[in-house]
């Protein structure tokens, strides 16, 4: 028996019946049952137990070719039992094939399905069941590459709406035509802020307002989401992260499988919007950047932005490039709305109060702790943290900030030691830092080349080259010690 704590489909996109017998191949012909064009089916199924109930998980296209059919079933009650043990299971339709057993489809069976409302499709001699097993799976695919293709489009063009000058309602706008219906944004009160897409009825309002209530923070165990159907019109809420009582509120006439990942795209937009807008750091982070470009130094700029001290994070998504959806979710996670999208590299400057911490997916390094008068030397830890990590196969590297040997020695002193020992190869950036992360992996070549994204013989090239510059013997545990401390005084 199905347990009903476990979802009854999977969560996979189903496939219209009509779609199934409109393959040409498999010649299906649905001959009793309600002909609805949204009848979907989530599997087919093989059964010839009298009795399939205990077997079925719901949404089954049920397949028996009658094996199980005893000689006298036509005149009893057979044929009623078995259709309405697989209504009761959550079959979506049976399928009867006309071989080997029988050359006809049971005309008891046939009545047994218009009474229960199931739909009967006859499957012919030449189809086999595997092959309509396999057709369904092909459907299924085809419908999830689809899916999976407006889902990207939706979180593509949600992006591009965030980015607007009006970007609030632009979110709003997207979202409610990806799907169909209608979004709104309610304020901490509970009123109305934005909306757009179909005006819907009173009672659909109403009924999702109080939806929105459910989700909006009210203490430990409150809901971050909810779904309802009011007037044959199915609802979503979604609580903002922005932790100020904002709530996101769809409805639509109908839920399609990606819908929740378009809407959950839209609620983190939203949130970073209207937590700008609440709080007015959007405002203070456009003042500092007009005061910037106006040449006021940035540590007299960096007030505006927040106390700090600060961190500088540098973060690579493991599976492909960034898009400004993926950051905008990071420095969420993160706890900084400053965030700097780059072409392969996220960068996030974070409140050193927020401790960064690892995030799925994500490839991080963290600077050590710094004034703005140190945001650039901060962005060169954070870089070189991260490609120490990517090295290391590590989720997050911090920049070491113990103390060492450096402290004994005058800063001054140290550097004009490095700038000497360091001349011959101060010229070409691409051989000191090659150098540098060498050192920093123990003489790997290969965690070398892939922290700097070269080829391994890139690496030996460049270190080779700079033995010669230098004229050192890199083996020598004394002279890479040498080499270490004046690359760090750089």
């Amino acid at each position: 028996m199905p347990d009903p704590a476990v979802p009854a489909t999977p969560p996979t996109p189903p496939v219209p019946l009509s779609a199934l017998l409109a393959r040409e191949d498999l010649a299906l012909r649905q001959i009793a049952g309600p002909a609805d064009p949204d009848i979907v089916i989530h599997w087919a199924h093989t059964s010839e137990m009298a009795d399939p109930y205990p077997y079925l998980l719901g949404g089954e296209l049920l397949l028996t070719a009658g094996v199980h059919v005893p000689e006298a079933a036509g005149s009893g009650t057979y044929f009623d039992d078995y259709v309405a043990r697989i209504v009761a299971a959550g079959g979506a339709a049976l399928g009867f094939g006309l071989a080997p057993v029988h050359d006809t489809v049971p005309r008891a069976l046939v009545a047994a399905c218009d009474a229960h409302e199931l739909p009967l499709v006859e499957v012919p001699e030449q189809t086999t069941f595997s092959g309509i097993a396999r057709a369904v799976w092909q459907l299924m695919a085809q419908a999830r590459l689809a899916e999976l293709r407006r889902v990207t489009e939706a979180q593509q063009s949600l992006a591009a709406a965030a980015s607007r000058p009006d970007p609030v309602p632009s979110v709003l706008r997207q979202l409610a035509q990806r799907v169909g219906g209608r979004a709104v944004l309610y304020g901490p009160e509970g009123a109305e802020i934005a909306s757009a897409g179909r005006p819907a009825e009173t009672g659909v309002r109403a009924a999702l307002a109080l939806l929105a209530q459910v989700v909006r923070p009210s203490g430990p165990g409150t809901p971050t989401s909810a779904t309802d159907t009011a007037a044959g019109t199915h609802l979503a809420a979604y609580s903002l992260g922005a932790g100020q009582g904002f709530v996101l509120g769809v409805a639509a006439p109908q839920r399609e499988p990606g819908d929740h990942t378009i809407a959950s795209v839209a609620a983190v937009l939203l949130s970073l919007l209207t937590g700008e807008h609440q709080s007015g750091t959007g405002a203070a982070r456009s003042s500092a950047l007009v005061r910037l470009l106006l040449g006021t130094p940035p540590a007299d700029v960096a007030a505006l932005l927040g106390p700090g001290p600060w961190l500088v994070v540098h973060a690579r998504p493991d599976a492909q490039a960034p898009d400004p959806v993926a950051a905008s979710a990071l420095g969420a996670a993160l706890g900084s709305p400053l965030v700097d999208l780059a072409e392969d590299v996220v960068r996030v400057l974070v409140p050193a109060d927020r401790e960064p911490a690892a995030q799925p997916g994500w490839t991080l390094g963290v600077s050590a702790v710094s004034p703005p008068s140190g945001w650039p030397s901060a962005d060169t830890q954070a870089a070189r943290a991260l490609a120490r990590a990517r090295a290391t196969r590590t989720t997050l590297v911090r920049h070491g900030d113990r103390a060492g040997l450096a402290d004994l020695v005058p800063s001054e002193e140290a550097a004009a030691h490095a700038r000497t020992l360091l001349a011959p190869i101060a010229g070409t950036s691409a051989l000191a830092e090659t150098l540098r992360t060498w050192l920093s992996l123990h003489g790997s070549w290969d965690r070398t080349a892939v922290a700097l994204s070269v080829h391994r013989n890139t690496v030996r090239q460049r270190i080779a080259r700079c033995a010669a510059l230098l004229d050192m013997d890199l083996d020598d545990p004394d002279v890479r010690m040498e080499l270490w401390f004046a690359l760090r005084q750089r």
